[in-house]
């Protein structure tokens, strides 16, 4: 799965990864440990090419209760199709979802509790997870818009530290995620196909990660 991750880098970085992305003239914060429910940046498929921030946790149109994007931060490739929650998102709503790492956490032979680990570009530049989005409209007419991060089986590297991760976009399928037009699951699986490991590193980090209010640098220090 994929249950956190950063975004850190400065706007010129992420400008340098997605040239063709409208950013927002506010500055960005560095953000150390994103968790589910908190705002996210995403680029959704509206043909506007443009940074915006919906909810982590979908939330779709046909739900009662919006507290159903706490189940919903993840959606598993294999089974999009088939999903009623991801089915028509899939078909007609993507996203990607710009981040500099994410962490997992490993049970190490010689520990007793997990460990969190920090997994990122080699030469530490941005990327982008697969995601979908959606529109909820609540009793009182306000919209919240949401989003989820699919993930994948793992790559040999990541494999050792969890049996899952994120769907990390190869930018030569950007256009192709991001089209505005109807496509169905055959045209798009082969963007599932687990990111190459030579092009990720990962280390050890503080377990001061686990709590979301904690968003420091010392996240991502290697221990």
């Amino acid at each position: 799965m994929c249950g956190r991750f950063t975004l850190t880098v400065d706007a010129n970085s992420i400008q340098q990864a997605f040239p063709w992305l409208n950013l927002p003239t506010q500055e960005m914060t560095p953000r150390y440990n994103i968790a589910p429910s908190q705002p996210v940046a995403v680029i959704p498929n509206d043909g506007k090419h443009r940074l915006d921030y919906f909810n982590w946790g979908l939330i779709p149109s046909w739900a009662k209760d919006p507290k159903i994007g706490y189940k919903m931060i993840n959606a598993r490739s294999e089974t999009l199709a088939e999903k009623p929650s991801f089915r028509s998102a899939l078909k007609h709503r993507r996203c990607l979802i710009p981040a500099d790492g994410f962490y997992e956490w490993a049970k190490l032979p010689d520990e007793g509790q997990k460990t969190p680990h920090y997994i990122y570009h080699t030469d530490k530049t941005p990327f982008a997870f697969a995601g979908l989005w959606e529109e909820w409209f609540s009793p009182d007419g306000s919209l919240i818009k949401s989003t989820t991060i699919i993930t994948t089986e793992p790559n040999k590297k990541i494999k050792p530290i969890h049996n899952r991760m994120p769907v990390i976009v190869k930018s030569e399928f950007y256009d192709l995620w991001l089209s505005s037009e109807h496509k169905q699951y055959p045209e798009l699986k082969h963007i599932f196909d687990p990111y190459p490991g030579e092009m990720l590193s990962f280390h050890q980090v503080s377990r001061k990660v686990n709590s979301p209010a904690f968003n420091s640098i010392e996240c991502i220090q290697n221990l």
